[in-house]
């Protein structure tokens, strides 16, 4: 006998979204923000950690209530009983931005004690796409090494480090270039950043 279910809306994309307590939690939001307005056909699952809601009041003055409004589904960092906790969620990759040290090294070393550490870890196990913002300098050994493994793993190291080619004016410029290059990992288009050309004919 065929059961016939009631029809889905066909999602293109799904991602899964961790901004944790590091400055730069702009990152995040322009991240989320450019989503919304590229790729609105994108289903977004967010997780912000406690400390990330308290850096995005002091660096830039939001709430928590606003970045929620962006996204289609938010979870609270310790329910780590969400559908992005198991292997069985279907998407098509995560990016935690920024991403703290603290949550590099639980990643690295497999612990999974809040909800973003937990799905960045069934990312990792599923073989799918994890790409980790971290912000952070300078770095000392444990950092680096915490990167390797993470690396070794499977992840995508991004350190929110910008460019210079495309002659940033702003702050917002040296931001969108981060957040394209992140969007480029996750097969998002995007026009956020003047791409590299080759030397133009003025330079000296």
């Amino acid at each position: 006998m065929l059961f016939i279910g009631t029809p889905r809306a066909i999602i293109v994309k799904r991602i899964v979204v961790g901004i944790t307590g590091a400055s730069g939690v702009v990152y995040g939001v322009r991240f989320l923000e450019t989503v919304r307005k590229y790729s609105s056909d994108t289903e977004v699952h967010l997780v912000i950690s406690s400390t990330a809601v308290d850096i995005m009041k002091h660096e830039l003055g939001i709430s928590k209530e606003h970045v929620m409004s962006l996204v289609n589904r938010t979870y609270d960092e310790n329910d780590l009983g969400a559908p992005i906790a198991s292997g069985s969620f279907k998407h098509d990759g995560m990016v935690i931005i920024p991403c703290s040290m603290k949550t590099l090294a639980a990643i690295a070393h497999g612990i999974t004690d809040n909800l973003i550490t937990r799905a960045a870890d069934v990312t990792l196990k599923e073989r799918k796409k994890l790409i980790l913002v971290v912000r952070e300098t300078p770095l000392n050994l444990i950092h680096i090494r915490n990167m390797e493994l993470v690396t070794l793993a499977g992840a995508v190291v991004m350190p929110a480090a910008p460019a210079f080619y495309g002659r940033p004016r702003t702050i917002d410029d040296l931001v969108n270039f981060i957040v394209g290059r992140a969007l480029d990992l996750l097969g998002i288009e995007n026009d956020l950043y003047n791409r590299w050309s080759g030397y133009s004919e003025d330079a000296t």
